[in-house]
């Protein structure tokens, strides 16, 4: 990581001392975490002072943390439940340990500075409980708007103070929130044209549910390049 953003970082943890942490990056991007009630109060100053100047919000992304960190990774041999996320190690949260399920919602925020050409990946937790909560930075970007009624729709997330959080992307009869971890595959309801209604109607999904498992590939004598034709030309 450049030295600049070294000392960006380390003006944002001077400026908002106890309201935010910085999480380590593997991809030379800067990342803090920032608790709920301060995040309005933080983007504000990320914003508006000179030091900062991040002007524009690229993009809003809802994160489910869902038995983070509990998968299998298997790729040599089939397994009974397919492929996961792939992470073995423990999930990375900061603040107070014994917190578990209640830090299970997290909204990422991906600014930039044009200004000074800087980025920042700022993330905040939802509130414990269903549904979970977060104030909605529509007032401090309006960009935000469109994003966070997409992170509402996949995910559940209510945003308060949002002038018009509905739905973006499903329909207006759909059911549940399709990127959360624990949403069926299948979804939850089915929709066809029923002709002796005249309308579209929906039904309960009829697809049963299965594991997908992954295609094995083996290292034997079917690939061994001496095996294969040779190219033809013209």
């Amino acid at each position: 990581m450049s030295q600049s953003l070294e000392q960006l970082a380390e003006a944002i943890s001077a400026r908002f001392a106890q309201n935010v942490a910085r999480v380590p990056s593997r991809c030379g991007e800067i990342t803090f975490e920032v608790e709920g009630p301060a995040l309005l109060e933080v983007c504000g100053v990320l914003r508006d002072e000179s030091a900062f100047g991040f002007e524009q919000l690229i993009d809003v992304a809802g994160m489910d943390y869902l038995l983070h960190g509990e998968g299998e990774w298997t790729t040599e041999s089939a397994t009974s439940s397919g492929f996961s996320r792939g992470r073995t190690d423990a999930p990375e949260r900061s603040g107070d340990p014994a917190a578990g399920e209640s830090r299970r919602f997290a909204v990422v925020y991906h600014l930039l500075s044009v200004t000074h050409n800087w980025r920042l990946r700022l993330r905040a937790w939802c509130e414990p409980g269903e549904p979970p909560m977060l104030d909605s930075a529509v007032g401090t970007w309006a960009a935000a708007n469109w994003f966070e009624r997409e992170a509402f729709d996949l995910y559940g997330i209510i945003f308060r103070g949002h002038p018009d959080l509905r739905r973006i992307l499903t329909d207006y009869g759909f059911v549940g929130h399709p990127f959360r971890k624990d949403f069926p595959l299948s979804g939850n309801v089915e929709v066809r044209y029923d002709p002796a209604r005249g309308r579209v109607v929906y039904e309960p999904v009829s697809i049963e549910p299965r594991t997908l498992v992954p295609r094995v590939i083996r290292d034997d004598n079917r690939y061994a390049a001496a095996l294969k034709d040779p190219p033809r030309h013209g």
